[in-house]
């Protein structure tokens, strides 16, 4: 589990993010950015908030799916195609991240705002990064020593 950073002399976060974290040593999982699209392609609205959910659930299976989850993450980064849907963007946020993230320990996320997504009918990507714990160490092979002759 990440361990959530705060600097001395900061304030708390301006939102659901911390200013940093620590993981484990385990294994670095990269989620390419995920859109609001269902498995099957379609786009389940045309409003940020279920973009931004269907967005997250995709993000939650590819993890799923590297043997993770989202209390894995360690690392968020947002991009929308409208400044007017951040609120939009943060009422999603504020629905869904309990359930996610339910000891309350938000990973660090920028949020950037883009002229446009791959698709112009998309309005929001998030892209994550995620440690999973190894399941076994792993130790580098023992080299054998070379053979001392004697005299």
């Amino acid at each position: 589990m990440p361990k959530v950073i705060t600097p001395k002399g900061f304030g708390p976060p301006l939102g659901m993010y911390s200013h940093g974290m620590v993981a484990a040593g385990g294994e670095l999982i990269v989620v390419a950015g995920q859109v609001g699209t269902t498995p099957d392609g379609r786009v389940p609205g045309s409003d940020i908030v279920s973009q931004t959910r269907q967005a997250f659930d995709n993000v939650r299976a590819v993890l799923q799916a590297a043997g993770a989850g989202m209390g894995d993450v360690i690392r968020l980064q947002t991009f929308l195609t409208r400044a007017d849907d951040i609120s939009g963007f943060m009422k999603a946020r504020q629905d869904i991240f309990p359930e996610y993230f339910p000891t309350g320990a938000y990973p660090p996320n920028t949020l950037l705002v883009v002229s446009r997504l791959v698709r112009p009918d998309l309005l929001v990507e998030v892209e994550a990064m995620a440690v999973r714990r190894s399941a076994r160490p792993r130790t580098a092979p023992r080299r054998k020593s070379p053979k001392r002759r004697r005299r």
